[in-house]
C-alpha cells in the first residue's frame, strides 16, 4: 500500500524498540532515503544499518524535508530535556507517535505544542522478532489518512490494537506490555516443576521451552479461540485434565493472574500519574 507510505519519517531514539521499528519500515519498502535518525549515541549496529542504507543520522531539522511522521521513541524520563529539539522537527502537518511509556496524550502535547496529531502507541518486547502486539490511542486532529499511515508503521513490528479510551492504556501495559515477563516466568516454572518430577534440568527447559514456542504458534496460525485449543487437547480423565484441575482451581491460575494484572496496572497508572 505504497500511499501510506511516508515520504519523510524521522525516528528519535534508535535503541531497542526503536531499532525494531527501523527494521520493520525497512522490511515493508518504505524508502531509506527519507528516513533520519536522531540519537546522541547511537549503537554500533544503527551506525552500520545507517551507512549500508543510506539513513539520514542526527541531521539537523532543517536539513531535512518537513517530516510526515515522527515517532518519539527515547526514554520517557528524557522528555522534558529532549522537547525542545524535538519541536524543531515537528511542522503543522507532522504526525506524532509516541511510545514513551507513562505519557499521555496530554503530556506530549503540553510539551510539544507544534504537534497538532498526535497518536500514543504501545508496542511489547516481541516486536524485536516481528511479533509484538502495539496498542494504539488516538488524539484530536489526527485524520483518517494520518491513522492509516500509523497502523502500516506499527503494524510491521506485529498486531496493532486501536483503543477508543486512553485510560485503557494501564490495563494494555499490565496484559501486553508485562505479559512477555509472564510467558518466560511460566517456562521457568514449568521446567522447575520438570526437574522436581525427575527430568535432568537441561532437558527440562528445552522441553518447557519448545512446548511454549509451539503453543504460541498455534495461537499465532489458529483461527480458533484459546479455550478451545486447549479442550482440544485434554482427554477426558487423562493427564493433561488431571493438571488443568489444579490450575482451574479456585486457587489456582486465574485468580493468580487476576492479581498480578491488577498490581501491574496499579504500578503503571502510580508511574504515569
Amino acid at each position: 500500500m505504497p500511499d501510506l507510505m511516508p515520504r519523510s519519517l524521522v525516528l528519535i531514539g534508535a535503541g531497542k524498540m526503536g531499532g525494531a521499528m527501523l527494521e520493520g519500515w525497512l522490511r515493508i519498502g518504505i524508502d531509506p532515503a527519507g528516513i533520519s535518525l536522531i540519537d546522541p549515541k547511537p549503537s554500533d549496529e544503527i551506525i552500520e544499518l545507517a551507512g549500508a542504507e543510506g539513513l539520514r543520522l542526527n541531521p539537523s531539522a532543517k536539513d531535512i524535508a518537513p517530516a510526515e511522521v515522527l515517532v518519539l521513541a527515547t526514554k520517557p524520563q528524557m522528555l522534558d530535556t529532549a522537547a525542545g529539539a524535538v519541536q524543531a522537527f515537528i511542522h503543522s502537518n507532522t504526525l506524532l507517535i509516541s511510545i514513551l511509556a507513562g505519557k499521555t496524550l496530554g503530556d506530549l502535547a503540553a510539551r510539544l505544542p507544534n504537534a497538532g496529531a498526535i497518536i500514543r502507541a504501545m508496542p511489547n518486547l516481541p516486536a524485536a522478532v516481528q511479533r509484538g502486539v502495539t496498542a494504539a490511542v488516538m488524539g484530536n486532529g489526527v485524520s483518517a489518512a494520518q491513522r492509516a499511515a500509523a497502523d502500516r508503521l506499527l503494524a510491521s513490528i506485529g498486531k496493532v490494537e486501536w483503543l477508543d479510551d486512553e485510560a485503557l492504556i494501564d490495563a494494555v501495559t499490565a496484559v501486553s506490555g508485562s505479559g512477555p515477563a509472564y510467558v518466560f516466568y511460566l517456562v521457568e516454572c514449568l521446567a522447575a516443576a520438570g526437574v522436581e518430577a525427575g527430568l535432568p534440568a537441561d532437558a527440562a527447559e528445552r522441553l518447557a521451552r519448545a512446548t511454549v514456542e509451539g503453543a504460541g504458534e498455534m495461537l499465532f496460525q489458529s483461527p480458533l479461540a484459546p479455550g478451545t485449543l486447549r479442550q482440544n487437547v485434554t482427554s477426558p480423565g487423562g493427564t493433561t485434565a488431571a493438571a488443568l484441575e489444579v490450575l482451574m482451581a479456585a486457587d489456582g491460575m486465574l485468580p493468580l493472574m487476576h492479581k498480578a494484572v491488577a498490581a501491574a496496572k496499579r504500578r503503571a497508572g502510580e508511574l504515569s500519574g
